[in-house]
């Protein structure tokens, strides 16, 4: 897809990519900023030399302003996200306290797996069963 948009923008030339140019960052820019463990760095790569053809082609100038537009809607995207959660967890506490359950419960596991791999001789006491009844409250 990022080569499709490359090839896109070079076919349609200076003048009149420029309307596009935010929802053909929008992908690219998502993809640089992205954190995932088993990221592809090929495509890591290939966004950051589309943003390189796309900064030539349009002029630094056009593609700054472009590309700012796009980091705002991210970051407000984001901010979004973030303060949906928190309403959330105000709203319904036993969802958050279930997921937070959640998370702590699988740090454990992660903490144990980590050992182990550390001292192969050590292994830890794991649960049986990953069902319902496990994240329930405790009272």
């Amino acid at each position: 897809i990022f080569k499709f948009l490359g090839a896109v923008a070079v076919d349609l030339g200076q003048d009149r990519i420029k309307p596009y140019l935010t929802t053909i960052l929008t992908p690219l820019y998502r993809e640089l900023n992205s954190n995932y463990a088993e990221q592809d760095p090929t495509l890591k790569n290939l966004s950051q030399e589309i943003i390189e053809l796309l900064k030539k082609l349009v002029g630094l100038e056009a593609f700054s302003l472009a590309f700012s537009s796009v980091q705002k809607q991210a970051n407000q995207k984001r901010a979004m996200r973030k303060k949906q959660r928190a309403l959330q967890t105000v709203a319904n506490p036993d969802i958050a306290a279930r997921r937070k359950l959640k998370r702590h419960k699988n740090k454990a596991e992660t903490r144990k797996r980590k050992i182990e791999s550390l001292r192969p001789t050590y292994k830890a006491k794991r649960h049986r069963s990953h069902a319902l009844k496990d994240l329930a409250m405790v009272e």
